[in-house]
């Protein structure tokens, strides 16, 4: 989902609870259905090489610790849900009034804010999994996201209709 008046916005956490936001806002925004509003929650992490006890081991840490990155259409509705979810004390910005990341600012960041996937279905399309766990699995595509280049189809389990994100690099569309 593309919008153009999404921007990336910095929210300020209680350290140590950058992944519980994230995971929080997310929920919050599935069940409000604000996929088209809030595009994408991200925890910036750092690759790093640790030496404990002689060992070295590679590890993950976060960039900025008591921060989240949000990608979002800022308005009322976007600005509540964000601002009320438990773990978030606030936007960075003077007073409180949130400021877009700039564009330098992105990039640094090594967030790529062009969507250079382009893929041959779309919403409603009939696709088949051509790999992965769900290969020979056909469905159609009810959601797509192209911040996690992921499209969610619902497979028949257990006699079950339940959704599944598949990687666009899994999938190809059925022509009818």
């Amino acid at each position: 989902m593309e919008n153009e008046n999404a921007h990336w916005y910095v929210v300020h956490t209680y350290s140590g609870y950058e992944n519980k936001v994230k995971a929080n806002l997310e929920k919050a925004i599935e069940n409000r259905h604000l996929q088209n509003q809030i595009l994408e929650v991200r925890v910036p992490l750092q690759d790093v090489v640790e030496v404990k006890n002689g060992a070295r081991k590679n590890v993950q840490r976060k960039m900025f610790p008591g921060y989240v990155l949000v990608n979002m259409d800022m308005n009322d509705e976007t600005w509540y849900v964000v601002r009320n979810t438990r773990g978030v004390t606030g936007f960075v910005g003077p007073g409180s009034k949130p400021v877009p990341l700039t564009d330098a600012e992105i990039k640094n960041l090594g967030i790529n804010t062009k969507s250079n996937i382009s893929v041959d279905f779309g919403v409603g399309d009939e696709i088949a999994v051509i790999a992965g766990v769900w290969k020979d699995t056909a469905g159609v595509v009810q959601r797509m996201d192209f911040g996690k280049q992921t499209a969610t189809i619902n497979v028949d389990l257990f006699g079950r209709e339940t959704p599944v994100e598949i990687s666009f690099a899994e999938v190809r569309r059925i022509d009818s």
